[in-house]
């Protein structure tokens, strides 16, 4: 549980399950989304300390000419190298995480989204009262990440690898939104109804 005193509900899922879609419905209807691709993006913001060590470490070729993070060679970079990932993780998850918390300290909300991608993975669940997983098929996810991802079908995969298997990230789950239909008038009334659900659990 988080002592943060506010209810925190953890939305993850795998790429292409459509995360994105289902937090934007929940932020329709006033809820505060904090995103954990976006605190990421925070903590190396141009002249940030946490950018600065990265160059020190792998090289100024790994900063682009504008001063942000070139993270195509980055990510090209930790996906073939187990430590320099691990060297990354430990330098960015902690702000990462800090950044999130203050974030759920100034929601306004009577409870708030964390969207996290790597939720289970980054062992986020401290974090949150409950998961809620959006769950797709894997032939799915694929199909869905390659139309909207500029990466390729072999990378996409690769992704999936990387992540939980959905059978065991469907075990942490509190709540599910089955999301394989494509049908966004089914998918708002299960938003509806979670809103309701989450509600109460903040008003209690």
């Amino acid at each position: 549980m988080n002592n943060t005193k506010k209810v925190v509900i953890g939305l993850t899922g795998g790429i292409g399950s459509g995360k994105t879609t289902i937090a934007n419905f929940f932020a329709d209807l006033g809820i505060d989304i904090i995103d954990a691709d976006i605190a990421a993006r925070k903590v190396v913001e141009p002249k940030s300390s946490a950018l600065g060590r990265i160059s020190q470490h792998f090289g100024p070729q790994f900063i682009q000419a504008d001063g942000t993070l070139n993270r195509p060679l980055l990510r090209s970079r930790i996906f073939s190298n187990d430590t320099d990932k691990l060297w990354l993780n430990n330098l960015l998850h902690p702000l990462i995480r800090q950044t999130m918390l203050n974030e759920i300290q100034q929601s306004q909300s009577p409870y708030c989204l964390l969207v996290a991608p790597l939720l289970i993975e980054n062992n986020l669940q401290s974090l949150v009262q409950r998961i809620l997983v959006i769950d797709i098929s894997e032939v799915e996810q694929i199909k869905r990440a390659v139309l909207r991802d500029p990466s390729s079908k072999e990378e996409i995969i690769r992704i999936i690898a990387s992540q939980i298997p959905r059978k065991q990230r469907l075990k942490y789950a509190d709540d599910i939104i089955d999301n394989s239909k494509s049908d966004l008038s089914i998918i708002k009334d299960s938003v509806i109804k979670l809103d309701q659900k989450y509600h109460n659990l903040a008003s209690n």
